[in-house]
């Protein structure tokens, strides 16, 4: 099965043959799956070696000269190591770039924490509007890509090696609605949806699928929640990252929410990533005892 990786660097080379503004920089990991990018259309794809910070210095430069910088690393060293950068040379300058990470909060747990950024969105979230994206399946790549680049803002792609079994190819910006119940919502973001699928199995809820975290959907959040809604939100980083977000949608509304996500960064151990998600308690099991708890 193809991976979100593989499907990306095929989605470089759709973008980058029908934009010739398009440029990506990167900060040494990728170079070799993004070999035909560069062979393609030399000069477009450049690699400033392990040097994070400048990579988004680089960006910013390209963009305020009229080009669209598209940064790829993993998620630590693209979203928390040159965050100063971000925050100062994109941001608040209002610059169009977009962000493509891999790893994840935990993909590659063998390498330690230096590897691990379940923080990512919630840092995002505090600079301003930005386009975050997280798809689910590798067919989900190419269209959310396509998302990011056209945003007016920062867009961020958040990459993943767990995927779901299908791939729901939502071409809007809005939730998708998988399941429909009467006793209360339940939102899975991304590679999240087959756990949650599993949990409420039986449940007389309604399951949405989130791939566009930011902006937020709240329009159909609310037309299914009811007049006292009952939502639980989980999310493959940071528990309870947008629950600000859900609570401004429902603020006229009694309403109760539940946030599941990574409740424990630093595990000091490895294993795999399955092993991380049941720590978390986001395996079927551990999703489901929280959301009965909780209805």
């Amino acid at each position: 099965m193809r991976t979100m990786r593989e499907a990306f660097f095929d989605g470089i080379v759709e973008w980058m043959a029908t934009d010739e503004k398009a440029i990506v920089v990167l900060a040494d990991i990728s170079a070799a799956g993004l070999r035909e990018a560069s062979h393609s259309f030399p000069g477009r794809v450049l690699n400033v070696g392990i040097r994070e910070q400048a990579a988004i210095g680089v960006a910013a430069g390209l963009s305020l000269e009229g080009f669209h910088p598209l940064v790829h690393t993993y998620a630590p060293f693209l979203i928390e190591r040159p965050f100063e950068m971000i925050k100062d040379d994109l941001f608040h300058q209002g610059l169009v770039a977009t962000l493509v990470s891999i790893g994840a909060s935990y993909d590659e747990p063998g390498y330690g924490r230096t590897h691990q950024c379940p923080e990512d969105v919630a840092l995002l979230d505090t600079l301003g509007p930005c386009t975050t994206l997280v798809p689910g399946h590798a067919d989900e790549v190419v269209p959310l890509l396509q998302r990011a680049v056209s945003s007016d803002t920062v867009g961020y792609l958040r990459l993943s090696i767990a995927m779901n079994r299908r791939s729901i190819r939502n071409t809007t910006a809005t939730m998708a609605r998988v399941v429909t119940g009467e006793n209360g919502v339940v939102i899975a973001v991304g590679p999240m949806l087959d756990a949650v699928l599993d949990a409420t199995e039986g449940m007389d809820v309604t399951v949405l699928y989130a791939t566009t975290v930011r902006p937020f959907d709240a329009a159909t959040l609310r037309e299914v929640a009811g007049p006292t809604p009952k939502v639980v939100i989980v999310e493959p980083y940071l528990a309870g990252t947008s629950s600000p977000v859900v609570e401004r949608a429902l603020s006229d509304l009694p309403h109760r929410i539940l946030a599941l996500g990574v409740n424990h960064p630093d595990l000091h151990r490895y294993g795999s990533y399955e092993d991380h998600d049941l720590a978390q308690g986001l395996n079927p099991a551990g999703i489901s005892s929280a959301i009965r708890a909780f209805l």
